[in-house]
Order: C-alpha cells, then sequence, then structure tokens
C-alpha cells in the first residue's frame, strides 16, 4: 500500500509534482496550487491510500523534486 500526504495550503505551484506524478497531481485553475488526486482532506492534510505500488516511485520523485516538502510517501 501506498500512502502519500499533501500538505496543500503550503504549495507554492511549481509544478514538479505534476510533472513526477501526473496520475495522482494535478494544478488547480483557481489557485494555482496542487490537487492530489482522489484524496480525503482532514485538516489541511489531503490523503490518499492506493494499493496499486506501482505509483511509489512518481510520487517519491515527486516528494523529492518538492522545494517546499509537502508530500509525504510510504509504502507499506
Amino acid at each position: 500500500m501506498v500512502i502519500i500526504t499533501l500538505q496543500r495550503n503550503k504549495c507554492i505551484g511549481c509544478n514538479y509534482c505534476v510533472e513526477m506524478a501526473p496520475g495522482q497531481f494535478q494544478m488547480s485553475k483557481k489557485d494555482g496550487k496542487t490537487v492530489l488526486l482522489h484524496s480525503k482532506d482532514k485538516k489541511g492534510f489531503f490523503t490518499v491510500k492506493s494499493n496499486d505500488d506501482m505509483i511509489f516511485e512518481d510520487c517519491d520523485n515527486a516528494a523529492k523534486a518538492c522545494p517546499v516538502n509537502i508530500i509525504s510517501v510510504k509504502q507499506n
């Protein structure tokens, strides 16, 4: 299982996460910040739990590329 967490309110809109993992991230046309697709919001932390282990590498690269370190990716 892959768990991805995004602190969206701290996003600066650099678009690196979308470039690295377009299947999981998308830029909002409303405010220019990233959106973690199919996520659930809990106090500003947007989280997705996926059984698709194939997404781990792309999401991990997105987390590493993020200049403000607001993406967390864990694999169980």
